[in-house]
């Protein structure tokens, strides 16, 4: 092969060898599915007059929520995971199994942050404890460990999710 040619070889592959295994991203309207298999769903929370935008994965099943982020060894401070409950409960969580500090924000039916924990850390030993709300809600958002005290997110706060009209719980 020329010098021309391996150099056009390497410049059309490259940039697709940079892509491979690279995790989806959820675009407005469309779903996409994360490496863990999840539904990942484009998610804007309007705060305080600023737009954060997460794509979230999915736990829509007892199954998905009962692992959650566990063994996970990093979540990137634009992604999160999603629990919704229907009917709105009262949903404890705790860190068995988890590797990374995680944000804990529940929320209720009218979009309005209930109960926010920050920097949960992981549970080192047994019992794990336990992480309840202050009420009952409708979802559950994890983000990366700080990452609610850098967009200023606290308890009272009403948030207005985009991408999230479709979402079914079974």
């Amino acid at each position: 092969m020329s010098g021309r040619a391996l150099a056009i070889a390497l410049a059309v592959l490259l940039p697709l060898a940079a892509c491979r295994g690279a995790e989806p991203q959820a675009a407005p309207g469309q779903a996409a599915t994360a490496e863990s298999g999840l539904q990942l769903i484009p998610l804007e929370i309007r705060s305080g007059g600023k737009v954060h935008r997460f794509s979230a994965e999915l736990a829509r099943t007892p199954e998905e929520q009962a692992i959650g982020l566990m063994y996970r060894e990093s979540l990137a401070p634009d992604r999160a995971m999603l629990f919704p409950y229907s009917p709105p409960e009262v949903a404890s969580f705790w860190m068995k199994n988890t590797l990374i500090p995680l944000d804990m924000i529940w929320i209720d039916s009218g979009k309005r942050i209930v109960s926010l924990t920050s920097d949960v850390p992981p549970c080192r030993a047994e019992p794990c404890p336990s992480y309840p709300p202050a009420g009952t809600s409708r979802y559950v958002l994890e983000v990366a460990g700080g990452v609610a005290r850098q967009h200023g997110l606290k308890a009272g706060d009403v948030l207005r999710f985009e991408g999230l009209d479709n979402v079914v719980v079974r």
